[in-house]
């Protein structure tokens, strides 16, 4: 097996999958609510330590809109992308889209914002990189 290199990687988006199977869904066999929150959290988490690379922590999620139900046997993509980091705080815009597996046909249903936290090892805020600035054009 080759090994990849140990390149920095500071990526600004990260996306999930994940299967709605009947243990996430409700008497109506859509999903939680609170299921969709914990996978779009996860998702916010994992962008922030990438670009943090250090621990990071949830500070608070934000205007969370379910437009669309997700259905038992749905794909869910969940996708986080920083959108702006502070000294310490990165704000990071997650959208949940379904995907039936047999169309094909995709749904925007959830979209929020997290603000994540980078924290030192004594559990203090520590400065995090800025976001590249936007190419020229």
């Amino acid at each position: 097996m080759s090994e990849v290199p140990n390149a920095e990687v500071r990526s600004t988006e990260a996306r999930l999958l994940h299967m709605v199977f009947p243990d996430h869904t409700n008497h109506l066999g859509t999903l939680f609510g609170g299921q969709a929150l914990a996978w779009m959290d996860m998702a916010a988490f994992i962008v922030a330590s990438r670009w943090a690379r250090t621990t990071v922590v949830t500070a608070r999620s934000e205007q969370v809109d379910f437009n669309q139900p997700i259905h038992k046997g749905d794909l869910v993509e969940v996708i986080a992308t920083i959108v702006r980091v502070g000294r310490s705080s990165m704000n990071v815009d997650v959208e949940v889209v379904t995907e039936n597996l047999l169309s094909g046909e995709r749904k925007l249903c959830t979209r929020g914002r997290f603000v994540m936290i980078a924290l030192d090892p004594l559990g203090r805020p520590t400065p995090v990189p800025a976001l590249p600035a936007p190419a020229a054009g």
